[in-house]
C-alpha cells in the first residue's frame, strides 16, 4: 500500500494516521465543515471535505468516501471506530472498488453485528453463554413467558446494535411491559430494527474483552484481556489492561475461548470478544467487536504492539509475526475517556470553546488527542476529546499515574470528566479491584464528587500558604532583617 485513506476524525483518525506515517505510506483525511481546522485534517498529507456537518451528509457518506479514495489512487481504507467502521456494505462496496478494506471481511462484519448470529455462529466452538433466548422478539406477552422461565431479573437487549441502545434491566413482571415497549422504541429509533431478546441478568457483572488478531492464512491469536467494568449509562469510561481478578488459568482460558470466536467467523484483522463475568468468575460471551476499540492503547502499552500497525500488515496479505507463545503481561495501562461531560449533572455533554487546553506530558503518559486550544466542541458527533493513558510497572503505579497526569491535563471552557476518573482512581472499591459495572451506580454521587472538589481547594490554600511562609522565612537574614 502506498497510500490510506481514514475515514474518521478526532483522535482516532489523528492515531491511526500516525502508524500509517511510521510505515512511509501516505494518508489522506477526510472531514466536514466542522472539523476544517481539526489536527487530523493538518496532518494528513492530503484533505477533502466531505460535505456539511452532522454526520449523515459528511462521515457516513460511504459513497463519497469511496469516490474520493478512487479519485486519489487510494489503495486502502481504515474506518477507525465507529461511523461506518462496523458496515458490512461499506466493506463490501470497498473490496467491489479493488480498494483493500482494513478490517474484517463482511461476512463477519454482518454475523457478528447480530448479537442472535453471533450466538448462533459461535454455539458449535463450546463457548460459554447467559442463559436465554436464542431469538428476536417484539411480542410483550411470549417476553413474560420466556422471563418466567429464566428467572427475574433479566436484560431486554436491541438485537442490532449495543452502545447500550434498546438496553433495559427488569426486575420483575409488573414492570416488563413497560420495559419491552421503551427497549423496542428505543431500539427502533437507533438501528431501524425494533427486535429485542431476553437472558437472565448477570448480577455483579464484570466487563472484560479479549483482544483478537487473525490473519488471512488461518493463525489467530489473542493479546490479553481489558477490564472495561467502569461505565456510565452502559458506556465504558475507565479501562485498564490486565484486569486485577484474571489468574492466569483464566486468561488462558477466556483467551482461548476470543480466539475460537475469532475462527467461527473466519475472521480476519484486529476484533475484541466481550464477555461477562459474574461473581464466581464464571465467564460468558457477550458479542464480537469487529473493529478497534477505542481502549486499544492500553492492550499496546502491556505488549508492545503496535495494533494499527498489524491491521495494515494483516490487509496486506502479511502472515502473523507474532507466536502467541512469544507475548507477555509488560506491567499495567490505565485509559481514561476524557469526555466534554458533565459528570455532576448526568454526564450530560458540555459545549463550548477550550479556552485553555494543555496535555499532560511524561515518560509513563499517553495522550490519543484530536483537539487544539481555541477549538470548539461540535455538538454533531461523540464528545470524547481524547483518551488519557499511563503506565507503571504495576497496578499501583499505573493508577498513581493516571492521578498526577489528570492533575496535569488544563481544560478550561467545558466540563469534562477528567474529575470523575480521579474519584474512580482514588476510591477505594477501585483500588482493591473489588468492582463491577455498578461501580457509578454503587460508589458515586455529583455531591462526593464536589465534596473532592471543596477538598482539593482546601489543600491547595493550605499548600499556597506554606509556600508562602516558606519563601518568606528564606528571604531573612540570620539577624532577623529581611534581604
Amino acid at each position: 500500500m502506498k497510500k490510506i485513506l481514514v475515514a474518521n476524525r478526532g483522535e482516532i483518525a489523528l492515531r491511526v494516521m500516525k502508524s500509517i506515517q511510521k510505515m512511509g505510506i501516505k494518508t489522506v483525511a477526510v472531514f466536514s465543515e466542522a472539523d476544517r481546522n481539526a489536527p487530523h485534517v493538518r496532518f494528513a498529507d492530503e484533505a477533502i471535505c466531505l460535505g456539511p456537518a452532522p454526520s449523515s451528509e459528511s462521515y457516513l457518506k460511504a459513497d463519497k468516501i469511496i469516490d474520493v479514495a478512487k479519485s486519489l489512487d487510494v489503495d486502502g481504507i481504515h474506518p477507525g471506530y465507529g461511523f461506518l467502521s462496523e458496515n458490512a456494505d461499506f466493506a463490501q462496496k470497498v473490496a467491489s472498488e479493488d480498494i483493500t478494506f482494513i478490517g474484517p471481511k463482511p461476512h463477519a462484519i454482518k454475523v457478528m453485528g447480530d448479537k442472535l448470529a453471533a450466538k448462533e455462529t459461535v454455539s458449535g466452538y463450546n463457548i460459554p453463554m447467559v442463559p436465554g433466548i436464542d431469538e428476536a422478539i417484539t411480542d410483550v406477552e411470549k417476553a413474560k413467558a420466556i422471563a418466567k422461565g429464566i428467572g427475574f431479573p433479566i436484560l431486554i437487549k436491541a438485537s442490532a446494535g449495543g452502545g447500550g441502545k434498546g438496553m433495559r434491566i427488569v426486575e420483575d413482571e409488573e414492570s416488563l411491559d413497560e420495559q419491552m415497549k421503551r427497549a423496542i422504541s428505543e431500539a427502533k429509533s437507533a438501528f431501524g430494527d425494533g427486535s429485542v431478546f431476553i437472558e437472565k441478568y448477570v448480577t455483579s457483572p464484570r466487563h472484560i474483552e479479549i483482544q483478537v488478531l487473525a490473519d488471512t492464512h488461518g493463525n489467530a491469536i489473542h493479546l490479553f484481556e481489558r477490564e472495561c467494568s467502569v461505565q456510565r449509562r452502559h458506556q465504558k469510561v475507565v479501562e485498564e489492561a490486565p484486569s486485577a481478578i484474571l489468574t492466569p488459568e483464566l486468561r488462558d482460558k477466556m483467551g482461548k475461548a476470543a480466539v475460537n470466536v475469532a475462527k467461527s467467523c473466519d475472521y480476519v484483522g484486529a476484533g475484541t470478544v466481550e464477555f461477562l463475568m459474574d461473581a464466581d468468575h464464571n465467564f460468558y460471551f457477550l458479542e464480537m467487536n469487529t473493529r478497534l476499540q477505542v481502549e486499544h492503547p492500553v492492550t499496546e502499552w502491556i505488549t508492545g504492539v503496535d495494533l494499527v500497525e498489524q491491521q495494515i500488515k494483516i490487509a496486506r496479505g502479511e502472515h502473523l509475526s507474532i507466536k502467541q507463545e512469544n507475548l507477555k503481561i509488560q506491567g499495567h495501562a490505565l485509559e481514561l475517556r476524557v469526555y466534554a461531560e458533565d459528570p455532576t449533572n448526568d454526564f450530560m455533554p458540555s459545549v463550548g470553546r477550550l479556552n485553555k487546553y494543555r496535555l499532560p506530558i511524561g515518560d509513563n503518559t499517553r495522550v490519543d488527542n484530536g483537539f487544539e486550544e481555541g477549538m470548539d466542541i461540535p455538538i454533531y458527533y461523540d464528545p470524547m476529546l481524547s483518551k488519557l493513558v499511563t503506565y507503571g510497572d504495576t497496578r499501583e503505579a499505573a493508577i498513581q499515574n493516571m492521578i498526577e497526569a489528570i492533575d496535569h491535563y488544563e481544560i478550561e471552557g467545558v466540563e469534562t470528566t477528567l474529575s470523575f476518573g480521579k474519584f474512580v482512581c482514588q476510591h477505594h472499591a477501585f483500588r482493591s479491584g473489588n468492582f463491577d459495572t455498578h461501580f457509578v451506580k454503587n460508589y458515586y454521587t455529583p455531591e462526593k464528587l464536589e465534596i473532592q472538589y471543596e477538598e482539593e481547594a482546601k489543600l491547595a490554600s493550605i499548600i499556597a500558604i506554606k509556600t508562602y511562609l516558606e519563601e518568606r522565612k528564606g528571604l531573612q537574614t540570620p539577624n532577623g532583617n529581611k534581604n
